[in-house]
This record gives C-alpha cells, structure tokens and sequence, in this order.
C-alpha cells in the first residue's frame, strides 16, 4: 500500500489582511488542518499551516487565513473541484460516472451532493456582464442563430462564427415569432448591431429580423439550401434509374427448366443487362452531386460508367457542378449573378422536371438571400450556420447523460456552465492582399 502523499502549506503570518476591506489584522493563535488534494492513485493531503487574526476594522471581530488553492471550511482544494468540473462538464460524465472516476484514479469517496456543490461554485465564479462586454468588445459584426429542442424547451442559440464566441441564449417554452423576436431585442439591447446574420430556411427569421434589424443583410445557409437543391438532383438519377429497371424486366419470361449450356458466357459476351445497369447506378448515385475535386481516380472511372449507362446523367452531373459555382466564395457579386443567369437559361435544363423545380425555387428574392455573404471582406465570408450548429450539437450529446432537465433552472444552469467551459479558437487573419474581393475578369472562365 502506498504511503500518503503530505504536501505543507504555511499561511500563518504575523499580519494577515481581513478578507472584507484589506485591512491587516494581529494574529491571535496558530490553527492546524489537513486538506484531500488530487494525485494518480494515490492519497495525497494538504497540511496546512494557518492562523487567526484579531481584526482592526468595523467588519468583524476575527477573521483566519487561508491559502489561495483552499476554500474556506473546505474539505477538498480546487484542484479536486475543478477534476470533477471537468468530468461533469468536459467530459459529459452524469454523477455516479464521476464518482467512480474519481474513486479509480485518485482513490477519493466523493458524495453526489459535493459535485452539485462544485457545480453550484462554479456558477458563482460566472461573470456574464463581463463574458457579454468581452463578447461586445470582439464582436465581429456577424451573427449564426439556431434553435435546439431541449424536450419541451426550446433553446435559441446566438454565436459569432469570426470570434468564435457564444452571444446569447434565451430557453423558452414556444418557438415562435414573439418569442424569437424578444430574443433578438435583447441582443440588440446589449449593443449587437450585426450588419450580416446567417440562419437555416425556417419562416422565424425573415419577418423577425426585418424588423428588429432592417439594414443587416439575411443570408441563408448555404448547407442547407445545397441540401434541399442536391436531393431534387438525386430525385431525376432515381426516376431515370427505375426507368432503366423497367425496361430490363419488360416481356422478360425465364424459360422453365434449366439454361441451356454456354448461356451465361453468351450474356456476358452481351454486356450487364438493363437490371445490372440500374443495380450498378443505385450504388453510386452519389456520384453524381459530389463535388468534381472530390473525386479519387476509381470515383472518376465509376463516373464515366454512369454516363455511359446512361448518358441522361451527365445533364445531371453537369448542373451539379455549376450549382455549386453559384457559392463559391472567392468571386464577386457580379460573377455570381452571371453563372445564376447562364444556369437559368440553359434549354437543356428546363427539359428536365426535377431541375426546372430547382430553378423555379432559386427565384430572384432566394438568390439574393443566399449571396449576402459576398458584401463581406475575402476571408471574413460565412455561409452557412455550421458554426452555432456545432455549438448546439454538444449540447445536443450532454443531454443524452443527464436526466434531471425537467426543469427550466436546470437546463439555465447548465447551458451557463458550458459556456464558461469554451475556449474560443479565433480564426486566422487574412493575409494583407487579399483584402478585397477579386475581380470579375479573372472568375468568368
């Protein structure tokens, strides 16, 4: 068995400052007592060395020192609170995860009511006027908003994707306009004036936002909108590839009795049937909307099978790629409104039902909403959410440890403590001459 860790710590000196208004006090008599502090496996103790103090001041009559890694009247230091702070919190452990955690490796019998007291610490160690000044003062002048279900609340998210920093929060029980809307004045309240926001296609934002903000441009998530788009593509390659089933399976009869000999090498000798060819498109219809540098050398040779398969998917393919020009986020205004032109007006894909759809929903109002990124610097261009989107996706895995979110001050409580726990990860700064947009000349080919 291992022989207990003792660290001494001395904190006794002749004239300690009151803990109330600095002023030094004459100590009175030396005190003594043993504290838990962390070591792997092993029982390692503070000993520490204080005193008490007679007090000078109107604040009280006697006071008693304390090292700054102690709590007062603690039985455990800070670095055992912030061990289970990071297990709860980092970790996404539930309670009694924790406890065994901290029973393995530093060998501590910890109780559920002194990890809700870590938690409660950490809530009074918060400074949210400071985090919001902070967050003000770093502002980035764009704003990604989201909304999170959290069982029968509503969690709306505000981050900025630049900074990356979390904004604001409100929890509530609708997820309505009125409700979106308060959440959006009290941004605007705390002086966020964002002058680009960037949201999903839910009908919440566009009416809320022209009134709480009518000169932020909306830009809606190129994900999203790229999501929609893709799955009306992948819609014609499943019409035309039923298509080519049925045409394999009409007025085929197999004869009764078996084949006669050799007729296996003389359909091989044929080619893949029409059943072969849909079988052989089905499982790599994929192909078809993923981006053309993407592609690996086999992902290419399998396209030019599809082709030739069926050559109605290169119509396909080819407005696939040009769709997907409409973003690129290194051109201009300008370029951008030409490729969406010269897409619209080609015959070739009017022909074709599911993307006439496309291009019927694409309208003038849509296309604008989803090129507002490009009024921003080079380098500085969000399009899409993904950024409060991924900040909502964590919150989305520690629920499923926790079992006691059935009430609103719980889940305040701990969206509060998440957003303490992150450390923002700003991004690089574009280089000095890249600082504006390029020409159209240079992005027409």
């Amino acid at each position: 068995m291992h022989v207990p860790l003792i660290r001494t710590v001395h904190c006794a000196p002749k004239h300690h400052p009151c803990p109330h208004c600095g002023q030094k006090g004459h100590r009175v008599r030396r005190l003594h007592r043993r504290v838990r502090t962390l070591a792997y496996r092993r029982v390692a103790w503070l000993d520490i060395h204080y005193a008490e103090y007679e007090s000078r001041c109107g604040c009280c009559k006697t006071f008693r020192s304390c090292p700054a890694e102690v709590l007062p009247k603690a039985d455990y230091d800070i670095a055992v609170r912030q061990a289970v702070l990071d297990r709860l919190l980092g970790d996404g452990l539930n309670v009694e995860r924790t406890r065994q955690a901290m029973r393995r490796d530093f060998l501590l019998e910890l109780s559920s009511g002194f990890l809700y007291d870590c938690l409660d610490w950490q809530l009074q160690q918060l400074n949210w006027p400071a985090h919001r000044r902070r967050t003000l003062e770093r502002f980035s002048g764009i704003l990604c908003i989201d909304e999170l279900h959290l069982g029968r609340f509503t969690l709306l998210l505000a981050t900025d994707p630049l900074s990356d920093e979390v904004v604001g929060f409100a929890l509530v029980r609708v997820n309505d306009q009125a409700h979106m809307r308060r959440f959006l004045l009290m941004l605007k309240s705390w002086g966020f004036l964002p002058s680009l926001v960037v949201s999903d296609g839910s009908n919440l934002y566009p009416a809320t936002l022209a009134l709480v903000w009518p000169h932020a441009r909306h830009q809606l998530c190129i994900f999203h909108v790229l999501q929609d788009l893709t799955a009306k593509v992948l819609d014609a390659v499943r019409r035309l590839r039923r298509a080519c089933e049925r045409r394999g399976q009409a007025g085929r009869q197999r004869k009764p009795g078996r084949p006669k000999k050799g007729a296996k090498k003389r359909a091989q000798r044929r080619g893949p049937s029409d059943q072969e060819k849909a079988a052989f498109v089905f499982k790599r219809r994929h192909l078809i909307v993923q981006r053309q540098e993407n592609l690996n050398e086999q992902e290419r040779a399998d396209l030019g099978q599809l082709f030739a398969y069926l050559p109605e998917l290169k119509t396909l393919w080819q407005f696939s790629q040009e769709l997907y020009k409409l973003w690129d986020s290194a051109q201009s205004r300008k370029v951008a409104r030409w490729r969406w032109t010269r897409l619209k007006n080609k015959a070739e894909y009017q022909q074709v039902p599911e993307l006439k759809a496309v291009l019927d929903w694409l309208s003038e109002e849509k296309f604008h909403k989803t090129q507002a990124f490009l009024g921003q610097p080079l380098g500085q261009r969000p399009k899409t959410n993904n950024h409060v989107e991924r900040a909502n996706r964590k919150l989305r895995f520690d629920e499923k440890v926790r079992y006691k979110w059935r009430r609103r001050r719980s889940v305040v409580r701990f969206v509060l403590l998440k957003i303490s726990r992150y450390q923002p990860r700003p991004r690089p700064q574009a280089p000095p001459g890249a600082a504006g947009p390029p020409g159209p000349a240079g992005q027409a080919a």
